[in-house]
């Protein structure tokens, strides 16, 4: 059976694991708005910030205080 002749650092392996070869980038649309945004990406929609169709941060209340 072949054997390596050198240990890979980790570092070395991960590059070559990486997913920058992926063709596109995926694209969700949110439940709540409908507003076109990049999978497991919150996205900002009317002064508020959604993350899985809930809203995370109210821009407007954000700016009032």
């Amino acid at each position: 059976m072949a054997h390596p002749k050198r240990k890979i650092s980790k570092t070395r392996r991960d590059k070559r694991r990486t997913h920058y070869k992926a063709e596109t980038p995926q694209i969700a649309t949110c439940p709540t708005t409908g507003e076109a945004h990049l999978y497991h990406r919150a996205h900002w929609h009317e002064g508020k910030l959604y993350y899985r169709g809930q809203v995370l941060i109210d821009g407007i209340e954000v700016e009032e205080n």
